[in-house]
């Protein structure tokens, strides 16, 4: 009875019609929705050259972090953990095709992550979202879901490097295409029946038959977590404050401004968060709690870490308050003791799991008007230029310096705010000097 008094005290279970037992059930189920990100993070980052078990170390405690944060000072039911659109430009973008090393590149994490701190804390925020065009908002997200897709494909082998046509089909004959796509199929099957914890299951079931087929080696379940120390505090600060890294910087932070708004407006409308006059509860302390976790997970050696979509299935099963999204924390901070278990996970594994976020991330194209090229045109430059400069921000500056072009050459010139001259002019002087 005691316990519940205190819970009920923190997080006014009554007052948003719920329960302690609905919230665990709530969290339980956030978690599994997005538990992949502990095997998907880890692979990904292993590309940059950071230590595979001190990733794997930093995205368990960075997400269990960011829900604490979120459920006790925000009381919101979301699960937050490292973005997987903001990880593979991280590792494929900023550290792979740039070549940063990858302590500049937390590094820049560490900024956009303080900026958007500062900008949760003003209005400034507020002026970003009403200067980028909603056509280019919705065009950044899809791009991401493209170039994750791409890197999906590549790791497992479905796309290969081709001399004649640049890309062509690798061979199913291969058991990672055969299996990544396999986990692609199985994630979409059991997405659609709503079956629990369909990432999870898929990215275990196919690692399973790779142990059969003798293509993953056992190497255990549970051991004492690996050390954090190789990306503790390992950020370059200083290396990420020069003029080259303005479009990495400004990337990261664009990129987890809209991915945040629309997860948190999203999970606000399903939650009932909304007060009658259309004001959302708590809204600040929510985009303060997330836009802090950033910079909390630069520290440990994480990527951005954001609020999760995925935190919709909690707040279907039931989670109204922070202690979804405490229980979130805890799960992620129970997952350190299961390294050999994320150890094993195969890059095809996870491949697979990447294809089908990239899927879902196309939807917003779907908000764009068709009709009009001078908002149609740009948004198709920000999202094809994306994977095929294998860059997320050589995307976002193309559709942006289009966009521009395009409204002033059709004598649209009204339609182009002063932060979007701004930006233009950052993104023209990219090109044209580094």
């Amino acid at each position: 009875m005691h316990q519940r008094n205190l819970f009920e005290r923190i997080f006014a279970l009554r007052d948003h019609g719920t329960t302690v037992q609905q919230e665990l059930s709530a969290g339980l189920t956030t978690f599994v929705t997005m538990a992949y990100v502990v095997f998907v993070t880890p692979n990904m980052l292993a590309n940059t050259g950071m230590d595979h078990g001190a990733v794997f170390v930093a995205t368990c405690l960075g997400s269990a972090v960011a829900c604490f944060l979120m459920g006790f000072y925000a009381n919101w039911p979301v699960g937050l953990a490292p973005g997987i659109g903001l990880t593979a430009f991280f590792a494929y973008t900023v550290v792979g095709e740039m070549g940063y090393p990858w302590q500049v590149a937390l590094g820049a994490v560490f900024i956009a992550g303080v900026l958007f701190v500062l900008m949760s804390l003003s209005r400034v925020r507020a002026w970003i979202m009403e200067t980028i065009p909603l056509c280019l908002r919705y065009s950044m997200g899809a791009g991401v879901g493209l170039f994750l897709g791409l890197i999906g494909l590549k790791s497992a082998g479905i796309v290969v490097a081709s001399d004649a046509t640049l890309l062509t089909l690798g061979s199913f004959r291969e058991p990672p295409a055969l299996l990544a796509m396999l986990c692609f199929l199985l994630i979409a099957t059991l997405s659609y029946w709503r079956v629990f914890g369909a990432f999870l299951v898929s990215i275990l079931v196919v690692t399973v038959i790779g142990l059969v087929l003798g293509v993953v080696k056992y190497g255990g379940l549970v051991s004492a977590p690996p050390s954090l120390a190789p990306t503790w505090m390992a950020m370059d600060i200083l290396g990420a404050l020069d003029l080259s890294m303005v479009s990495v910087i400004l990337a990261f932070l664009f990129i987890n401004i809209f991915d945040t708004a629309g997860t948190l407006m999203g999970v606000a409308h399903r939650a009932g968060l909304i007060e009658p006059d259309g004001s959302i509860e708590k809204l600040p302390r929510a985009l303060k709690a997330d836009s802090t976790s950033s910079v909390l997970g630069a520290f440990v050696g994480s990527p951005p870490v954001t609020s999760f979509v995925e935190s919709a299935a909690g707040v279907e099963a039931g989670g109204r308050t922070g202690l979804t999204a405490v229980t979130v924390g805890a799960l992620f901070l129970l997952c350190v003791f299961f390294a050999p278990l994320a150890g094993m996970i195969p890059a095809y594994a996870t491949a697979g799991a990447l294809i089908y976020v990239a899927m879902l991330m196309m939807g917003g194209m779907a908000r764009i008007q068709w009709d009009d090229l001078t908002d149609a045109i740009p948004a198709v430059v920000t999202m094809i230029m994306m994977p095929l400069t294998f860059s997320i921000a050589n995307g976002i500056a193309l559709g942006f310096l289009t966009y521009t072009a395009l409204k002033l050459c059709t004598g649209q010139h009204r339609q182009v705010s002063l932060g979007l001259y701004i930006l233009s002019a950052v993104f023209l002087a990219k090109f044209a000097f580094l």
